[in-house]
């Protein structure tokens, strides 16, 4: 058997506790400490936010601000991970609610003896004047420092990947604005890492000796100005876009200007555009030595990202970012550069009668609804050279990850539970429908998900998602109905 401190922590099966297991580092770190053979426990003010996301992660209720609803909360770990941190500019105290929530949890760990804090942090200079979210995050690592416990501190600049608030931002910003007016913090480089390194580094941190505390900083492998990940980023899109620098935006402009072109809410764009005066980038370069891999670069992490069949790995994928629990009823709006139409329908068919009528949809059977408007969808695809829906389905009982149906492709089938077809019409985007059928719980029967997803292509593609959303509301939401009914009736 080997050696390695991992080894022996997950022999010993000593827990490993992540804070921020609901936030988007947190929420992508738990499946793979939980896939490496970790016990893992999530600290959560609200544990019902996280219940039924992570398989086999245990979920503990604790307030940082409340020493006392954390005091069972550090039995039998070895590790913790800080990965919390306040962003809304609205929270006038943040600064100080911040450290008072990192001397609670220091001064917690130390109490229960933890061996080993690992904290994610931000980039800049100490001499520099930092904005204020970035002084605060330095400041919690000396916090944390501070209880004699060896703290592992990363620092990172903008984290490229689906889902990360600072790259939507470029997104956003990217797709839809083909002239962009910008202010001199476009100018300003920054170094911005993939998410998967980010992940690489916490991960490979568990197999480290430490007796000492140390602050890595950490970043890809280019060093760009904003005004070049933003083009960068356009031309792998394959979008034209011009950008011209203006000097009067000052920050509040700048976030209410992000408000309101992009779905990112002006509380948390100002405490990023606040921090983009600074220039992040990586001066200490022991993190390169001290870890066995290479950071990829900017162009790659940003395909990685806009990478919809795989995402980050199977952990990550952003079709599994919304894996909690939902309320019924209906959702329209954008996730993760997605935009999103939601229909979730409690019914009394039990799960293998609502998948064996989904699964049955398209080729002769139809939609359920609308049929002729499914038909001159698919005729005007022929006309522009798509595949129209000539292609039917393979068997009218059966399908298989791979087939073809109308035009879409069964791009994953799971039995009693999940279907999602990726749209092979020609579009100004790319297009998913996914069905779910879902247990509800005691209360027997079961909840059916619908979701239709699009990715869009610039401008025309929000454009044309928009256009058709009047339409897409009384399709997909009549479809949602005639489905669940169709299964109650069989059952």
């Amino acid at each position: 058997m080997s050696d390695s401190p991992l080894d022996r922590d997950v022999v010993n099966n000593k827990h490993i506790l992540v804070t921020g297991a609901g936030g988007y580092i947190g929420g992508r770190l738990v499946p793979m400490l939980l896939k490496t053979g970790y016990q893992v426990r999530c600290l959560a003010r609200d544990p019902a936010r996280l219940q039924g996301r992570f398989d086999n992660a245990e979920i503990v209720a604790g307030d940082l601000l409340d020493e006392k609803s954390l005091q069972t909360t550090f039995n039998d770990v070895n590790t913790a991970f800080y990965l919390v941190h306040s962003m809304s500019a609205v929270q006038r105290d943040f600064a100080e609610s911040d450290r008072a929530a990192a001397r609670i949890f220091a001064r917690a760990a130390a109490a229960a003896g933890v061996r080993r804090i690992i904290y994610l942090g931000g980039l800049g200079a100490e001499k520099d004047r930092l904005s204020s979210h970035l002084r605060s995050r330095h400041e919690v690592g000396e916090i944390l420092r501070e209880a004699g416990i060896p703290v592992t501190e990363f620092r990172a600049a903008i984290i490229v990947g689906s889902g990360s608030v600072s790259f939507e931002m470029v997104r956003y910003l990217t797709e839809r604005l083909p002239v962009m007016i910008a202010p001199r913090w476009v100018n300003t480089r920054c170094q911005p890492i993939a998410v998967a390194d980010v992940l690489s580094y916490l991960i490979t941190e568990l197999t480290m000796e430490r007796t000492e505390s140390i602050i890595y900083e950490i970043g890809g492998a280019d060093t760009l100005s904003y005004r070049e990940m933003m083009l960068r980023y356009a031309a792998i899109r394959g979008l034209r876009r011009a950008l011209i620098v203006v000097p009067f935006f000052t920050p509040r402009l700048s976030s209410a200007w992000v408000h309101l072109v992009t779905p990112i809410s002006a509380s948390y764009a100002r405490p990023l555009i606040d921090g983009l005066r600074n220039e992040v980038i990586v001066h200490d370069k022991r993190a390169t030595i001290d870890f066995p891999f290479s950071p990829i670069g900017y162009d790659e992490a940003v395909r990685r990202a806009l990478d919809r069949y795989q995402g980050d790995g199977p952990q990550t994928t952003w079709f599994d970012a919304r894996s909690a629990p939902m309320p019924i009823g209906t959702f329209s709006g954008s996730e993760e550069g997605m935009l999103v139409d939601r229909r979730e329908l409690a019914t009394n068919a039990s799960q293998e009668h609502l998948f064996r009528v989904f699964t049955s949809l398209g080729g002769q059977r139809g939609w359920l609804y609308a049929n002729y408007l499914w038909n001159v969808r698919g005729l005007l695809d022929r006309i522009i050279g798509g595949v129209g829906l000539r292609r039917g389905r393979r068997s009218s009982t059966t399908l298989r990850a791979g087939d073809a149906l109308d035009f879409w492709r069964v791009e994953a089938y799971e039995p009693d539970l999940l279907l999602r077809l990726r749209a092979e019409m020609r579009l100004p985007g790319a297009a998913w429908l996914q069905f779910e059928a879902l247990p509800a719980g005691e209360a027997g029967g079961s909840t059916f998900r619908q979701t239709a997803f699009f990715d869009p292509r610039g401008l025309f593609g929000y454009l044309y998602w928009y256009t058709l959303s009047p339409l897409h509301a009384v399709l997909f939401g009549t479809m949602a109905k005639r489905i669940a009914e169709e299964a109650e009736r069989v059952s």
